[in-house]
């Protein structure tokens, strides 16, 4: 459901989510992020497993309600991990997956930037405007006329302002409603505790 007037009263079992729309339309003039200090690796999954993805956006996005991909089949996601417009990337730490990122090539003249994050142990430590920058040049690489991205209420309250220092411009703006995940079982009803559980 989109278009959600926000002074009507939000319906048992959903929540009342804001979605701001981003976009980049040339490749940002910055002083680049600092690596981590410790050795690190920024690889791209040529073969993506649904095993190692479910648990790297498993990992990820349960605090951030992320549920689209936990209900998506086997068979589904692996198509979806196989196409060719799209491209995993994984942060690694000292030898250990810190963080993943997720391009896909709409056309040559838009790539999306779907899924971004750390995994929960490696947040607080600065590596997300570094990891950010790194998949930003990546992104550009394939010479498109612009880079998206949509950020909600439910993410870290600091990734609008993490999208923006790194030079993208919102331009747009929704209300919607989704299921509570943590009702139905999909996600643990411990998660995301910065979001209130929907009333049943």
């Amino acid at each position: 459901m989109t278009g959600f007037g926000t002074d009507e009263p939000v319906p048992a079992g959903k929540l009342k989510i804001t979605i701001t729309h981003l976009e980049m339309r040339q490749r940002p003039l910055r002083v680049p992020a600092p690596p981590p200090l410790a050795k690190f690796a920024l690889l791209k999954i040529e073969e993506p497993t649904v095993r190692y993805y479910r648990y790297l956006y498993d990992s990820v996005g349960e605090n951030w309600l992320w549920a689209d991909r936990r209900v998506m089949p086997n068979d589904e996601l692996l198509a979806l991990l196989r196409d060719e417009r799209t491209a995993i990337y994984v942060l690694y730490l000292a030898g250990t997956p810190a963080g993943y990122a997720e391009l896909f090539h709409r056309s040559a003249e838009v790539v999306e930037l779907c899924y971004f994050g750390l995994i929960p142990e490696f947040i607080g430590r600065r590596l997300g405007p570094f990891f950010l920058d790194e998949i930003l040049d990546t992104a550009w690489m394939a010479g498109p006329e612009r880079v998206i991205v949509q950020t909600c209420t439910l993410d870290h309250p600091k990734a609008l302002q993490l999208y923006q220092r790194a030079g993208f411009t919102p331009v747009g703006q929704e209300t919607i409603l989704k299921d509570d995940p943590r009702l139905s079982g999909i996600i643990p009803r411990t998660a995301a505790p910065h979001v209130p559980l929907a009333q049943g």
